[in-house]
Parts: structure tokens; sequence; C-alpha cells
């Protein structure tokens, strides 16, 4: 799997960076994506596609990123799935805190979609190499 491209869900609610990030992803950098609008819809299609990584949108309605990341830790399969959080939040105690919940990486708002796609890789291969060096905490 680690030369695999992960499948990635992507949640967020703004449909404009919906279609950005497909195409910066998708398009641009080869990857699949599977998206959703909300972290609700997100939690009810999770097992459905069983993700390599979460891409999520901090700022959203009803459940916001944070919170759906916590849910989705929750399901048994998916408590150490790689998380990077995308966001226009980027002080120093914003980006702890996203840390602290988890997230392996932060992508700042708006993307660029010439370099996301690589970013992202960079974190799935990481994530991926952590968990064959330390099968016993993953």
């Amino acid at each position: 799997m680690a030369n695999a491209a992960p499948l990635i869900l992507h949640i967020e609610d703004e449909q404009d960076i919906q279609e950005t990030t497909k195409r910066a992803l998708d398009a641009i950098g080869g990857l699949s994506i599977v998206q959703c609008s909300s972290g609700c819809q997100a939690l009810e299609v999770v097992a459905k596609y069983a993700p390599d990584l979460f891409l999520l949108d901090v700022t959203m309605p009803k459940l916001d990123g944070i919170e759906t990341l916590r849910r989705l830790r929750e399901i048994p399969g998916f408590d150490q799935t790689p998380a990077i959080f995308m966001t226009e939040k980027v002080t120093h105690e914003d980006q702890e805190m996203f840390m602290n919940c988890g997230t392996y990486s932060i992508i700042k708002k708006p993307l660029d979609p010439t370099t996301v796609a690589s970013e992202i890789v960079d974190v799935w291969t990481n994530a991926f190499q952590a968990r064959v060096a330390n099968p016993q905490r993953h």
C-alpha cells in the first residue's frame, strides 16, 4: 500500500472549495477522492468507502471539523486514520489545538492547487511509514 495512492475522504461544506480540491487532487494529483458536504454525511459514508485519509474543513455548520474527526475516530477501524485539517485559521494557538486533536497536518486556505496533492501524499507517506515502524501503536 505504500506505493498506492490513498483514498481520501474530503469533508467540506463550500461547493467552490470542493470543486477546487477535487480538481487539484484528482485531475492534477491523480489521487482518489470521495467528497462529503458535512460532517454528518461523512459519518454516514465512512464505513462504505473505508478511506485511507481524512481531509477536513475546520469551520462547518452543525459538526465542525474537530467534532467530525472526534466522531470518526470513535468508529472501529478509523481511530488511527491520518487526518489533515484545511483552514484559514493559522494562529499558533489554533495550529496547536488542531494538532492536539490528532491531525497529522494543517493545510492553509486558500489551497494552492499546484502543491496540495503533493502535501497530502507526503502526509500519507509519513503516516504509512510510522505504522510500519511501530505496528503495535497503530
